[in-house]
């Protein structure tokens, strides 16, 4: 077979000889032939949200978030949260942009124009009438069988029904094994301390299960274990997301950057931070000596600002948490929606044992002495 029936190849030269023209020709607007892609359609589409850009375009959302991030700073684009939902983000082309974009159009009609020189119209509908079936073909396995690939997230546990880790929700709920904290109190020392005699749930079979479960179910609940630990978390949200759940997502917020992602993308409908103390106490509390808090204060920080609902919890142990630990901590999440105060229990799987839980009294204090700072104030895990 001659090189020339590699459509694969003469796709990737026509590729290339775009961007070679473009690149050039566009350089004094300091943007290339990915952004100018990116700017027409907004420009074309005024409102379009970044989700929508890397469907049309079939760009992988780290392209796209990079790519819009570099016109937004160019100040070709501006980018709007909703009023009603600010995780979802409409792009706008600015008035700096809607000058030139008439020059940019006149530059991509010279270099079609050029490729076209000596065809005649029966060649050109004869090529769009075949791309445009190459195309369709390409976008369908890119979503049939991209979709399908092995997504690298561990799961180590599943909860087929609970009516209490969602709230207001029949969820199912998953563990992902592995945590970068050594809380003392952590009745979930397996998913820490993973080792080779552990048995993984592998991503395709918890999808086919919640498939199988989606009409029944309305969401799911992805603790750890630490979630945002794994790279291909997105990935396989998104698939739940296609199978029309909700997603509750708990997590230590030690991975701003990874939640912020997520909210954005629409993937995430509820977040649960657990605060293991006051900031003077985080180190000893997470059993890592000198333990910057930093990224945790950008994921509380992010969430007072109301992108997407949520709530703040501690598990209350007496050893490490005292009336003003609460107090302190009220005072750092002031303004919050929800925080609730859940006592220890020690189920005998802690990686540490001997720890205690404070009295129904102490804990009911601690919630009374938390309040003036969050909205609402409960406690989780009292016997009466």
């Amino acid at each position: 077979m001659s090189e020339k029936k590699y459509l694969s190849l003469d796709s990737s030269i026509l590729y290339r000889c775009n961007q070679k023209y473009f690149d050039k020709r566009l350089a004094k607007y300091e943007i290339g032939y990915t952004q100018l892609i990116l700017l027409a359609q907004i420009y074309e589409n005024e409102g379009i949200s970044m989700n929508e850009l890397a469907v049309s375009g079939v760009f992988d959302k780290g392209t796209i978030t990079k790519a819009i991030q570099k016109l937004e700073q160019l100040g070709y684009v501006k980018i709007v949260a909703s009023e009603v939902d600010k995780r979802f983000k409409s792009l706008y082309t600015t008035e700096k942009s809607q000058e030139f974009m008439p020059e940019l159009y006149r530059i991509r009609s010279e270099w079609n124009a050029y490729l076209s020189e000596g065809l005649s119209s029966e060649d050109m509908d004869a090529y769009y009438l075949a791309m445009n079936k190459f195309i369709e073909k390409a976008r369908e396995y890119s979503k049939i069988e991209f979709d399908k690939e092995n997504i690298d997230v561990k799961f180590y546990g599943l909860q087929k029904l609970t009516l209490l880790d969602f709230p207001g929700n029949m969820a199912t709920t998953i563990f992902t094994g592995g945590c970068n904290f050594r809380c003392p109190f952590c009745h979930n020392r397996s998913l820490v301390f993973l080792n080779e005699n552990d048995q993984e749930i592998s991503s395709q079979d918890v999808i086919d299960y919640l498939s199988s479960r989606s009409k029944v179910l309305d969401g799911v609940c992805i603790t750890g274990g630490e979630p945002l630990l794994h790279k291909d978390i997105a990935n396989f949200i998104r698939r739940v997301k296609d199978l029309g759940l909700k997603v509750k997502l708990d997590t230590n917020g030690t991975s701003p950057e990874m939640l912020i992602s997520l909210v954005e993308e629409g993937l995430i409908d509820y977040v649960a931070v657990d605060i293991k103390n006051c900031k003077e106490k985080y180190a000893l509390t997470v059993g890592l000596e000198n333990y910057d808090i930093s990224e945790v204060e950008k994921t509380v920080a992010y969430l007072l600002e109301g992108h997407v609902d949520y709530e703040f919890r501690t598990t209350v142990v007496k050893e490490f948490h005292e009336v003003e630990d609460i107090v302190n901590i009220g005072k750092w999440i002031k303004g919050a929606n929800a925080y609730y105060l859940q006592n220890f229990e020690d189920h005998g799987t802690c990686i540490c044992q001997g720890l205690q839980a404070v009295s129904k009294e102490t804990l009911y204090e601690m919630r009374d002495a938390v309040r003036e700072y969050v909205k609402k104030v409960d406690v989780r895990g009292v016997r009466d």
